[in-house]
């Protein structure tokens, strides 16, 4: 009996060690870094995630340009855009205005051509309609509102940033808020575009309706 007793202890410590160097070297395994063979040539240090552009939640496939553009904030805090990485329009570039804040790009190679503000509250509409009707073939054409968009908003206006793709255009008063992507050579409604009416019942500023911001991925013109 007491053989018989001293096996079961024996198997029962042998069993417990057993399980503790199991549980000890899985924990460590665990811990490790997994390495690549050194003759890769590689480094783990080497192997980074790709980064989005412009901060996007996503990155944006071959032969399509990212952006984000964001609205003014009432009439505090200015605009911003994005293209491919690059700020080109912000308050920090001291490069927007009140009213209407528009990029002109060329649609197959992503250079930023042109890029200028309009005051829709108090400036000349002319120089708006002229920007807008020599804007050349092929060119993608970013727009941002601050303040007041609007008030000096003629049916020419109108029809022009319509021509571009806009659904909104036709509807945009007093201090509201758009953001849009378009091109002058679109066939349909473009897919990039915001819009936000002004109304005092629903406005998160006071007397203005809350920021907007606009993001994607638009598709390179290939020529």
């Amino acid at each position: 009996m007491r053989v018989a007793g001293l096996i079961r202890v024996v198997v029962f410590i042998f069993t417990i060690v057993t399980m503790w160097v199991f549980l000890r070297s899985y924990t460590n395994f665990s811990r490790k870094t997994i390495r690549l063979p050194r003759w890769l040539g590689i480094t783990s240090k080497d192997i980074q995630t790709p980064k989005s552009k412009c901060g996007l939640s996503k990155i944006c496939p071959n032969n399509f340009f990212a952006f984000k553009i964001s609205s003014g904030a009432a009439n505090v805090v200015g605009p911003s855009m994005c293209f491919e990485d690059e700020i080109i329009m912000s308050p920090v570039r001291n490069n927007v205005g009140r009213g209407l804040n528009i990029a002109l790009v060329n649609g197959s190679t992503g250079q930023v051509m042109k890029k200028d503000s309009f005051d829709m509250y108090s400036g000349d509409p002319q120089l708006l309609m002229n920007f807008l009707t020599e804007i050349p073939d092929g060119t993608l054409v970013l727009v941002a509102s601050y303040d007041d968009p609007g008030t000096k908003m003629n049916d020419k206006i109108k029809m022009l940033f319509s021509s571009l793709g806009s659904s909104y255009a036709k509807q945009l008063g007093f201090r509201d808020s758009w953001v849009f992507v378009g091109a002058n050579d679109l066939k349909s409604r473009s897919p990039y575009e915001q819009f936000l009416k002004n109304n005092p019942e629903t406005n998160k500023y006071d007397g203005w309706p809350e920021l907007l911001e606009l993001e994607g991925c638009v598709p390179r013109k290939v020529m």
